[in-house]
Order: structure tokens, then C-alpha cells, then sequence
């Protein structure tokens, strides 16, 4: 018996290439051509997001903010929520449930945001260490724990988008592998709990996105 995990390993591959990953960009070959040419229904849902989105991580960011910096927060959103959407279609790779692209938009982003603030804002990043209030006598252990929660974070940004999206597909594998052996009585429940099921990873991807795009955004707002 094969290690139940190995469903999500990379495998389609020509000449040692491996073609998995080929679908983090196939989200742009969806999009009807009418979305980028004319002002259609997907253009006016698109810019009601996207000015929705703009809106929230200006809140977010303060007025500290620099100018235009909301749209690199909306490009992370759209780019993790593709991609996320990408995985529910069959014979996809979801590229979204491994580490190596998850921590490569994390990791990133959380050094870009910390040497910007250690070198900018020097005595602002010292005064994050220790909570205002903090008694004396917890003063070196305040400056422990948030060093370690603020080294955590891509690591935990990371985790948090993988193990969502490993743990919807592989409940859906999980159930969908029992239907060759059940009655056929039984057939139509599995099939409406998959459905329902479907639904819920639709709202889950779009949840997950929202919730990395936010964090990074919360991330960046403490630096200023």
C-alpha cells in the first residue's frame, strides 16, 4: 500500500521536467478574453473585489501606508486564490498544498517587511519586542517570546495555506476511493457529500487566500 500522501507528489514530467507546476500560471489561460478587452460582467466583479480589497488593507495598513502598496497585497490575493481554485479541478496539481510555493511567497515578503523596518525604523521594531505595560521582571522573557513569534510567522503563513488545502483534498480522496466498493444504494449519498464537500473547499480556498493576503498585510503594517 502506497503512503496515502503520495497523491499530491509531483509526477507528470517530459525529459525529467516536471509539468505539475505549469499549473500556477494556467489561471490566466482561463480568463476569457473579453475580461481584459472589454468591460464585461467578469471586469465589474473583478474591480468591485478588487476595490473591496483595497479599501480593507488601506484600513489595515494605516496611514503610515505607503501609496499603492494595497495592490501588491491584491496580486497575492488573486495569485494564491487561482491557484487554489486550480486544485479542485481533476488531474490539477495543486500547487498551493506544498511548502515549496507557499513558503516562497511567505518567506519573502516577512524578510522584504523585517530588514525594511530594522533599518528604517530601528527603535520602532525594539519597542514591538516588549507589549506596553509589560512588568520589568518579564521584560526579558516578553523579548524572547516575540522573537520567536515574529520568526514563526512564514513558517506558520506557510503551514496554515498548505495543510488547508491538503486537508479538503484528501478528505475528498478518502471518500471518493470507498465508492467502488459500496452498495449502489449507497452511491447517491456519497455523491451529494462530495458535492457538498466541493462547496466547502470552493469557500475554503477563497477563505484561505483572503486570510494569507490579510496576515501579510497586518505583517507589513507593524514595520511602519
Amino acid at each position: 500500500m502506497t503512503n496515502l500522501f503520495s497523491v499530491f507528489d509531483p509526477s507528470s514530467s517530459i525529459l525529467g521536467l516536471s509539468l505539475n507546476w505549469t499549473s500556477t500560471f494556467l489561471g490566466l489561460l482561463i480568463l476569457p478574453l473579453s475580461f481584459w478587452l472589454l468591460p464585461s460582467r467578469y471586469y465589474y466583479i473583478w474591480t468591485f473585489v478588487s476595490t473591496t480589497l483595497h479599501k480593507e488593507f488601506s484600513t489595515l495598513l494605516g496611514p503610515t501606508g505607503k501609496v499603492g502598496s494595497t495592490f501588491l497585497f491584491i496580486s497575492l490575493f488573486s495569485m494564491v486564490m487561482f491557484n487554489n481554485f486550480l486544485g479542485l479541478f481533476p488531474y490539477i496539481f495543486t500547487s498551493s498544498s506544498h511548502l515549496s510555493f507557499t513558503l516562497a511567497l511567505a518567506l519573502p515578503l516577512w524578510l522584504s517587511f523585517m530588514v525594511y523596518g530594522w533599518i528604517n525604523h530601528t527603535q520602532h521594531m525594539f519597542a514591538h519586542l516588549v507589549p506596553q505595560g509589560t512588568p520589568p521582571v518579564l521584560m526579558p522573557f516578553m523579548v524572547c517570546i516575540e522573537t520567536i513569534s515574529n520568526v514563526i510567522r512564514p513558517g506558520t503563513l506557510a503551514v496554515r495555506l498548505a495543510a488547508n488545502m491538503i486537508a479538503g483534498h484528501l478528505l475528498m480522496t478518502l471518500l471518493g476511493n470507498t465508492g467502488p466498493s459500496l452498495a449502489l444504494s449507497l452511491v447517491s449519498f456519497l455523491i451529494i457529500g462530495q458535492i457538498a464537500l466541493l462547496l466547502l473547499e470552493s469557500a475554503v480556498a477563497i477563505i484561505q487566500s483572503y486570510v494569507f493576503a490579510v496576515l501579510s498585510t497586518l505583517y507589513s503594517s507593524e514595520v511602519n
